[in-house]
């Protein structure tokens, strides 16, 4: 019969190799809370030793922002002895806090007492294939291991329970022996009495009689506290051997994603653990000794049974399949020897890998459009530090992916624009998007480049800003077409404004002669003509403002004004120019403002003429004016055509004009809105429009009290 305590020695050791060679970090706790084994995998991980990590050292590991999440959910769960799993921040050997993935679950001794937790921890962020390979393969040989250890522990039990029926016999025949020994010492005492009639012995002979029985007593006790103890030693053995049964099953079910089927070569079960195993069509049945047959349809036996046969013939494969659910599951088949390298049984592990395949999927196409791009996609982390570089970034910034990724986003952008990261990074921790954002970036040569930047946030799965996604677009040579055009346009308005200037006076000279005759076609000729040449000038003048706007040259000239006269001047000009619309205005407070005076008439005359020429001839038109807290705010409502939404959110852009059937017979170049509200932001106010097509529109423009 083996050593009980040998037998536990060595179960225990085959425990913790076990527990020391998986891929994930293993612990164990006391029926108090208290953390009482880490494996060779945690000390790997965190660099620290087994003694740092007892009892609640190892918490000193933990982010301080996720100890106090953790420590609610381990306490909750182990006041209420239920598996739990968390999230939390770990710190790895390096220093550096690493996501892991934590799940435990509750132990009890055979008579149901609680006695602890044991549990699992694995390293969630950015796995490398290669690292899944062998992550995958150790897996595979625990399981084997875990396995041939569950075939041991049931070898073991019935070892214990051979040797306690073993123990049965003997204490039966100790029992026989004690009987026999009591009536052995009858006998004995009534030789003895009869001796000491019958024969006159010497004392000495009596006593040395008398101590023989007693040592013989006191011998047979010894042997009968010895079996006890030993049946003892055994009975706890067999409860230490049920313990660990269950880490192993709770090992099993600790790995995430998974189905554990132990098979033996007549393919009956053995054991099936997992989280899987609904979810693939088992039920919680006891399913040891069965075939499969008898607990599930035939078919699915035939589908499968090639594949056990190519397991039990001693081929260790792997294989994928499409579930019923259309998930994607991997399946392992590892044949598993005895010492004399003969199969006695089968392991067969499930993984759900379809967020592995359609990640794998989806990261390819995205590397692929990543990697075609002739924009610069870039990303970077939390503190401006470059984590990836496509091939359209080494175009425009001269850099290689391997010069730049790593250093500070800082290296393209020039001294004097280093102030835009720290704004730019504070909008995106909050979660906003920055859209074609124009500013300049400098080439590794040292060149400037024209950028148009979209910068974009990147979230974890809990919804946590975690990094950067940036898109850079090369806008130098457009800038320069739009300079060239600029300058041609304002080139051409100015040399346009002298001929167009005489032109006007002649006219003008040349329309009061008709009046003192007859000619009636004559005299509203010129007249046409003249307003044909005033609203040709108007345009010219409006072409040289944005060439003067975009070059920087336009001046803003600020003064205080009264706000209401300068709107009851603009309506008394109107009307005097023939308009044929009701203009309406309710004088305002006294509002003064301070800002210049001439661009705000202007934005005023715009704003009121195009209600004037997107309306119909007799229609209203109100205009009103109130001092708010800070500002002023100004509108002009008209019953016009109105605009649809797309149009809205653009008609304040540069040149767009609105492409409708009724709009094609109004002349104009769309530089009207885009002036007006160019010199609106340029005094700090903000310019806004809203309409409803066919019904009308409400432009309306605030400037700072």
């Amino acid at each position: 019969m083996e050593d009980p305590k040998q037998l536990l020695s060595a179960t225990y050791e085959l425990l913790k190799s076990i527990a020391d060679t998986v891929p994930v970090l293993i612990w164990t706790t006391d029926i108090n809370k208290k953390f009482i084994f880490f494996n060779v995998g945690w000390s790997r991980f965190t660099g620290r030793t087994i003694e740092q990590e007892y009892g609640n050292g190892w918490t000193a590991g933990i982010h301080p922002d996720d100890l106090q999440r953790y420590q609610i959910t381990f306490t909750s769960s182990f006041n209420a002895r239920k598996e739990f799993r968390v999230e939390y921040r770990l710190r790895r050997h390096d220093d550096i806090y690493r996501w892991v993935t934590d799940s435990g679950a509750p132990r009890y001794a055979t008579d149901g007492t609680f006695i602890g937790y044991v549990g699992s921890c694995m390293d969630i962020e950015d796995l490398l294939d290669s690292e899944r390979k062998e992550i995958e393969d150790v897996t595979a040989e625990a399981a084997r291991k875990e396995q041939a250890l569950f075939e041991e522990v049931i070898a073991t039990n019935e070892k214990l329970r051979a040797s306690n029926e073993e123990l049965a016999s003997i204490n039966k025949e100790l029992e026989y022996a004690q009987e026999e020994l009591r009536s052995l010492n009858l006998s004995l005492e009534g030789k003895v009495t009869e001796r000491t009639k019958a024969l006159t012995k010497s004392e000495a002979e009596a006593r040395g009689l008398n101590e023989e029985l007693a040592s013989t007593n006191e011998d047979l006790a010894a042997t009968n506290n010895a079996l006890v103890s030993a049946n003892e030693e055994l009975l706890e053995a067999k409860a230490k051997a049920e313990r660990g049964e269950r880490i192993f099953r709770n090992m099993a079910r600790n790995i995430p994603g998974s189905l554990v089927i132990l098979m033996n070569p007549d393919h009956r079960y053995l054991a099936i653990e997992g989280d899987l195993m609904l979810q693939l069509g088992y039920d919680s049945s006891d399913y040891t000794g069965k075939h499969p047959t008898e607990v599930a349809h035939p078919e699915r036996y035939e589908a499968n049974k090639p594949l056990f046969d190519r397991m039990f013939a001693g081929e260790r494969f792997r294989t994928e399949r499409i579930g019923d659910d259309e998930k994607v599951y991997q399946i392992d088949l590892v044949p598993l020897h005895d010492d004399e390298n003969e199969i006695y049984a089968g392991l067969i592990i499930a993984l759900d890998i379809t967020d592995h395949r359609q990640s794998e999927e989806r990261s390819a196409k995205l590397a692929a459009i990543v990697e075609s791009s002739d924009d610069a996609i870039i990303g970077k982390d939390l503190n401006g530090i470059v984590t990836s570089w496509n091939r359209g970034a080494e175009l425009i910034f001269g850099y290689k992916e391997a010069e730049i990724v790593g250093r500070s986003i800082l290296t393209v952008i020039p001294e004097d624009r280093q102030h835009e990261e720290p704004i730019i990074l504070g909008k995106l921790r909050e979660g906003n998007k920055i859209d074609h954002y124009e500013t300049i970036r400098q080439a590794k040569d040292g060149k400037l480049i024209n950028v148009s930047l979209t910068i974009s946030p990147i979230h974890d799965k809990e919804g946590r800003v975690i990094g950067v996604s940036k898109i850079a677009r090369d806008i130098t040579e457009q800038k320069r077409d739009e300079q060239r055009k600029n300058d041609f346009i304002g080139m051409v308005s100015h040399e346009l404004k002298t001929p167009l200037t005489s032109l006007s006076a002649i006219l003008q000279i040349a329309s009061m002669k008709p009046k003192a005759g007859d000619d009636s076609f004559l005299c509203g000729a010129m007249q046409k003509a003249v307003q044909q040449v005033k609203r040709m000038t108007a345009m010219i003048n409006g072409f040289l403002n944005v060439s003067r706007l975009e070059s920087g040259k336009i001046i803003i000239e600020k003064q205080a004004f009264n706000m209401g006269e300068l709107i009851e001047e603009v309506i008394d000009e109107t009307r005097i120019t023939g308009s044929t619309h009701d203009i309406s205005f309710v004088p305002c407070n006294a509002i003064e403002v301070v800002a210049d005076r001439n661009k705000i008439s202007s934005v005023l005359t715009n704003l009121i003429g195009n209600s004037i020429k997107y309306s119909p001839k007799g229609s209203s038109i109100s205009v009103e004016c109130k001092a708010r807290d800070t500002d002023v705010l100004v509108t002009v409502k008209d019953e016009g055509i109105g605009i649809k939404p797309d149009d809205a959110n653009r008609i304040f852009e540069r040149y767009y004009r609105v492409q409708t059937p009724n709009m094609q017979h109004i002349s104009g170049f769309g530089i009207g809105l885009y002036l007006t509200a160019e010199i609106v932001q340029r005094h700090h106010g903000h310019i806004g429009v809203d309409s409803e097509y066919k019904k009308g529109s409400t432009f309306y423009f605030t400037l700072p009290l």
